[in-house]
C-alpha cells in the first residue's frame, strides 16, 4: 500500500512538472476599450494579471481587494514608481500614463502577487 501512494505521487509531481514547463501557456493580455481596466485581488492572483496599453495615453487600473491577506493590502509598480494601499472589498483607481514601452511588473510588497503592465508604442 505505501509502494502504491508513493508512486503515485510521483505520477501527480511529474504530471505538474510537465504541465508547468511545457503545457502551461498564460492567458493574452488584456486590452482596455474605455481607457479603463477592472482588476481583482483575489485568492493570491491579480485577475486579469497581464494589461496591454499604449504609451502616452492615460489608462485607469481599478484595483477590487477581495482577498484578506495582508500581502493583498498593496500593490507596487517599481519602475513605475507608484504604490498604492488597496482598502479591503472597495475600489482603488490608479491613473498611469507610463511614457516608455516596455513590460513593467507589479504586485504586493512580498512579491507573491504579480501581474505585468505590456506597454506599447501604438
Amino acid at each position: 500500500m505505501t509502494a502504491l501512494m508513493v508512486n503515485l505521487s510521483g505520477l501527480m509531481l511529474m504530471a505538474g512538472i510537465v504541465w508547468w514547463f511545457w503545457l502551461y501557456r498564460p492567458a493574452p493580455a488584456v486590452q482596455p476599450d474605455t481607457g479603463a481596466v477592472q482588476i481583482i485581488v483575489e485568492n493570491g492572483v491579480y485577475t486579469p494579471d497581464r494589461i496591454s496599453i499604449p504609451a502616452n495615453q492615460p489608462t485607469t487600473l481599478r484595483f477590487l481587494r477581495k482577498d484578506r491577506s495582508s500581502c493583498a493590502a498593496t500593490v507596487i509598480f517599481d519602475n513605475l514608481d507608484i504604490s498604492a494601499e488597496l482598502p479591503f472589498d472597495e475600489f482603488k483607481e490608479i491613473i498611469i500614463t507610463p511614457t516608455t514601452p516596455g513590460h513593467y511588473t507589479f504586485g504586493c510588497q512580498m512579491r507573491m502577487y504579480r501581474g505585468t503592465l505590456d506597454v506599447s508604442a501604438r
